[in-house]
């Protein structure tokens, strides 16, 4: 992402350490990434988020709207980045079901967003208090029709502040919603988390076109990122809807247009996917096993595979802090030279499904699924490791 980075806006909380939840360092981390816009609705376990944007809003110059529900929130947040906000919004499960629609008119209008699922054992109201991964799957594929998607998953509350600025620049950059997949264990865990200066938080401004009135083009179909937005009011012409467009966002409904639209929405993520993908690797070189993991597991796996290297075992850790787009690169890059994939999840089986694809029989794949409402037992992956090294 080669793009120019400006200073954290200063109007904040002190720098340095401070104790606090995830939830409330994605709303820390949003803030200092300069978002001044919040529309939402409160949800367990994601409430914490929503009440401390709508605690700092007035020291900071921001706008909190509480929502009568999840479809009128993300609705809100689209139009309010065509106002020139940077916004966000948090939910879970059933919230985030209901703003797939509007998610869906945000890839398809590429209006930048972040959006935060804090996820809950599922489905339906399942059971709000306990945490999940079961929405691994929604986060690409919610709205109907083609059109990639980036979601990263945090596995700590230091990480709940990092991704969410990282989570706006991406947004800005390509112009797309961006999710944040946490989780119930990860938004409630206190942890230390450090704040730097405002000085040393680099963020991507909203690029605002600043030419002739008749030159702009509120889409520009070249599967890049960096293409300019503009603020309804700013008297430029242009046009947004859900419908397939032209670049200046006039209906033009026809299949060769389809084609050009819906290509670009694919490949500005896909084709860009080695400058997005963020991964955390240990011990891979030689490894027998490779334990590929995302978000609160990943700290459960932990205790796993130190007891299995004592054991002799050769095992490898493969962090996903970037879920969409898949790490596919990486995972066909290992296939064939280690014997086993272990991917834990808390979920039936969701993210295995790419790597099972990725590596195309090469190597062997163990899902350690847990359908969710408590973390696993390290003792369960550690089996899967000890299986997978024979």
């Amino acid at each position: 992402m080669n793009v120019k980075t400006m200073p954290a806006d200063p109007k904040g909380v002190d720098s340095g350490p401070h104790f606090m939840d995830g939830d409330h360092a994605l709303a820390e981390g949003a803030l200092a990434a300069g978002c001044r816009f919040f529309a939402g609705y409160p949800i367990t376990p994601s409430t914490e988020t929503f009440e401390r944007f709508a605690e700092r809003a007035p020291e900071v110059g921001a706008m909190f709207i509480q929502m009568e529900d999840e479809l009128s929130a993300i609705a809100a947040n689209i139009g309010a980045v065509w106002g020139g906000q940077k916004v966000m919004t948090v939910t879970c499960g059933p919230g985030f079901s209901l703003m797939v629609e509007n998610i869906g008119l945000a890839a398809m209008t590429e209006t930048p967003m972040v959006i935060c699922n804090v996820q809950r054992a599922g489905p339906s109201t399942g059971a709000p208090t306990l945490t999940a991964q079961q929405d691994m799957m929604q986060a690409k594929y919610g709205p109907h029709g083609d059109n990639a998607m980036i979601a990263l998953s945090p596995d700590s509350p230091q990480e709940c502040f990092d991704l969410a600025i990282e989570a706006f620049n991406l947004s800005e950059y390509y112009r797309v919603p961006v999710i944040i997949l946490t989780d119930e264990t990860v938004g409630h865990m206190h942890e230390k988390v450090v704040i730097p200066p405002a000085d040393q938080i680099k963020v991507v401004p909203r690029n605002l076109f600043t030419g002739p009135k008749e030159d702009f083009r509120p889409y520009k179909f070249n599967s890049k990122g960096g293409n300019p937005m503009t603020r309804a009011g700013d008297g430029y012409r242009f046009h947004i809807t859900g419908l397939t467009h032209n670049e200046k966002g006039y209906p033009v409904v026809t299949a060769e247009q389809n084609k050009i639209v819906v290509t670009h929405l694919m490949e500005k993520i896909n084709g860009n996917a080695d400058d997005i993908v963020r991964l955390e690797e240990d011990q891979i070189e030689g490894a027998d096993v490779v334990v590929v993991s995302y978000g609160i597991t990943s700290r459960i796996a932990v205790k796993a595979i130190q007891d299995a290297r004592k054991e002799g075992i050769k095992v490898g850790s493969l962090r996903m802090i970037t879920i969409w787009p898949f790490c596919e690169k990486r995972i066909r890059e290992l296939a064939g030279k280690v014997k086993t994939f272990v991917v834990p999840e808390l979920n039936y089986g969701q993210m295995v499904n790419e790597v099972e694809r990725c590596a195309g029989g090469k190597s062997k794949v163990i899902s350690v699924n847990h359908c969710g409402g408590a973390v696993h037992d390290p003792e369960v992956i550690l089996e899967a490791i000890r299986k997978g090294s024979k």
